[in-house]
């Protein structure tokens, strides 16, 4: 029997997102970031947020959208999500320093993360990988963007709202990951084949 759907509005609070466990399926509704290598990089050395942005309770998304530039604004035409791991050298700092209580990929991440979202009260959702355009129809307005001169389109920070945007927990505040079962479990296989 499959989790039943859980509806999300951001900002998320602490008890809300204790709530979740591994294998929930969330639909997000509104306002999230996108935020990939240069910003974790550059927020690990010390760099602020600009002044007006704040990410308590909120979700960041590692994506590199594609954004199309318009008469009234940007539009989203591509948002798939990236693979995480790449942050895990900042992501614990990054979720206990900016309040997180959601942080989207793919692909999963570490230890040191389980730990900042069992330490500090967030939740890894896993994305769907090849579904960019998907996920760029429940975005539904692109609010503002950060730092695209220094970083780049693709590594800017994105301010978007969406709507019913899917994932999955798969790491969720009580120390579960179901990405280091799922190692561990295919190692012991891997193991058990190899010692036949």
């Amino acid at each position: 029997m499959s989790n039943p759907m859980k509806n999300l509005t951001v900002p998320l609070t602490e008890e809300t997102v204790r709530s979740l466990k591994v294998g929930d399926p969330v639909a997000l509704s509104g306002v999230l970031y996108t935020g990939r290598d240069a910003v974790h990089k550059y927020l690990h050395k010390g760099g602020k947020l600009p002044p007006n942005v704040s990410w308590k309770g909120g979700v960041l998304y590692h994506c590199g959208p594609v954004m199309l530039k318009t008469d009234s604004g940007y539009k989203c035409n591509a948002a798939g999500p990236t693979t995480s791991i790449r942050e895990e050298p900042y992501q614990h700092q990054v979720i206990a320093e900016f309040g997180l209580r959601a942080v989207i990929g793919k692909g999963g991440m570490g230890e040191k993360t389980v730990e900042a979202c069992k330490k500090y009260g967030c939740v890894y959702l896993h994305a769907v990988g090849g579904a960019a355009q998907v996920y760029a129809e429940t975005m539904k307005k692109v609010r503002n963007v950060y730092f695209l001169e220094e970083f780049g389109s693709p590594e800017a920070i994105w301010e978007v709202e969406v709507e019913n945007f899917i994932a999955t927990v798969t790491i969720d505040s009580h120390g579960n990951s179901l990405h280091r079962d799922i190692l561990n479990s295919s190692s012991g296989k891997l193991a058990e084949i190899l010692g036949k």
